[in-house]
């Protein structure tokens, strides 16, 4: 896809050529000095009935008269935030995805100015307009033919947008490649091919990448993170990819993502409803690889650190069970309750593992708990720490990339559930406030560095007719990550 902005006044925007104009307009925009042509068709429209300036409403004229533009379609939006400007716009390429327009020109009807965000936002909804998943499915639809997208905007604003849309760009790219790994089935994406993935994002863009084995593992005394993998015949992967930006002595930011890349609950085996949707259980994992992907395109001034402890939770005679106790690389042992509850092991051990690089700040992200998705839904992701400066920080990111998150509280009390009498920790608290006790056994092993938990489980995809991947919180991460040069 080819980004580009274009310096232009609302009154010359029927002058501009494109395969389709797509003009966000609110109630007050005709007023703003709108080129005649489209201002008139516009009135006429709305005076016919074909057009409410309401949020949800648009217009499709083909050919219009006095616009250069071969297309032209209104999109109406009642606000006007960079939310709202998205929500247009990815609306209006839903509707032009269907016809062969390749050139699309985004402008707002009035003068109003645009900034860095509002590039990035047309770069991340084309990308999402033009995704097709079709790995497995070779009868899946053709890309659309959109493939050039030009951004109108003011003179004082076009370097502010071109520097969005160019992070916008790469941000993209990062989200495709989570939604690329997560769709794809578990027989397709396992440890192993998560493995191949991150070597592969190395030698494209620069990275350094590591990926151990189970004897590696074994030898590190990752006890937790074995114990999860033991059930499957399909070979454990820990990953760590690394960002060099900056000088070694510069304290890395480390993401951790749960790789997870198929879980039927082990022994504590899940309903088979819906199971088929544990593919996604590796969305943390997969949003890390996009987030590094991300960060070696735009190349910040600083090093970032990605770590993936990858296996399947299976049932199998070899796997681990309810009752058993396992040490974790702290030193700290743990009784396994349900083993359903596995991603915080594997994480704990990542976790401890990370303390290695004296990190600046570690942010984990995983689908954790379905407890989460009752808590929030499907719109905000569950932010957990006990810093409050850093929740800050990334609660501004999630405002910022469009993909907010919550934060939920992590009260001395929670710590509780976690009491066994056979361990140190049970690995699950009881089904009351299940997000935060899990959030509260990892907080266990985070006491040498600033930390916080990401709880993806209800935003990592999407089920229902829409089933797929999101890619979220790369566009989080990605902020979060940018933030820590400032």
């Amino acid at each position: 896809m080819d980004f580009r902005h274009l310096v232009a006044t609302p009154a010359s925007l029927s002058e501009i050529s494109a395969d389709a104009l797509l003009l966000v307009i609110s109630g007050s925009d005709l007023d703003g000095g709108l080129a005649p042509a489209l201002s008139k068709l516009i009135k006429e429209a709305i005076t016919a009935g074909d057009l409410q300036l309401k949020a949800g409403h648009s217009l499709y004229v083909h050919r219009p008269a006095g616009v250069k533009a071969a297309r032209l379609l209104v999109v109406a939006t009642a606000a006007s935030s960079v939310k709202a400007f998205k929500k247009a716009v990815a609306a209006g390429l839903g509707q032009l995805k269907g016809c062969g327009a390749k050139h699309i020109a985004v402008a707002l009807a009035d003068a109003s100015p645009l900034s860095a965000l509002h590039g990035e936002a047309l770069a991340t909804a084309a990308a999402d307009a033009i995704y097709v998943y079709r790995h497995t499915k070779p009868s899946a639809p053709k890309a659309p033919a959109m493939s050039r997208f030009t951004l109108v905007c003011g003179k004082a604003q076009a370097g502010d947008v071109a520097v969005g849309l160019q992070r916008g760009v790469a941000i993209a790219a990062g989200v495709t490649l989570a939604r690329e790994c997560a769709n794809r089935p578990g027989n397709h994406c396992t440890p192993t091919y998560l493995g191949e993935q991150a070597k592969r994002l190395g030698k494209e863009h620069g990275l350094k990448v590591e990926v151990l084995d189970r004897k590696a593992v074994e030898k590190l005394g990752m006890g937790a993170f074995l114990a999860v993998a033991q059930g499957s015949a399909e070979p454990l992967r820990f990953i760590v990819a690394r960002y060099e930006g900056a000088a070694k002595s510069q304290p890395p930011v480390v993401l951790v993502g749960k790789g997870i890349t198929f879980d039927t609950g082990g022994i504590s085996i899940k309903p088979s409803a819906e199971m088929d949707e544990m593919k996604y259980d590796m969305g943390g994992a997969a949003s890390v690889l996009g987030t590094l992907r991300a960060i070696a395109e735009i190349k910040p001034k600083l090093n970032v650190i990605g770590i993936i402890p990858s296996c399947d939770n299976m049932p199998s005679g070899h796997a681990v069970k309810p009752g058993d106790v396992v040490t974790s690389l702290s030193g700290q042992t743990i009784e396994i309750l349900n083993t359903d509850a596995e991603g915080r092991l594997i994480l704990c051990d990542a976790l401890t593992y990370a303390e290695r690089f004296k990190p600046s700040v570690v942010v984990d992200v995983a689908t954790l708990t379905g407890a989460c998705v009752i808590a929030l839904g499907h719109h905000r992701s569950g932010l957990f720490t006990a810093d409050d400066a850093l929740a800050t920080e990334l609660l501004n990111a999630g405002d910022a990339a469009l993909d907010p998150c919550w934060r939920m509280p992590l009260d001395d009390e929670y710590d509780e559930g976690l009491k066994s009498n056979f361990a140190d920790m049970g690995n699950v608290g009881g089904r009351a406030g299940g997000a935060i006790t899990a959030a509260m056994f990892l907080k266990r092993y985070t006491a040498k560095y600033r930390w916080a938990h990401l709880d993806i489980a209800g935003t990592a995809w999407k089920s229902g007719a829409a089933k797929g991947s999101t890619g979220r919180p790369v566009g989080l991460l990605t902020h979060f990550v940018l933030a820590q040069t400032k």
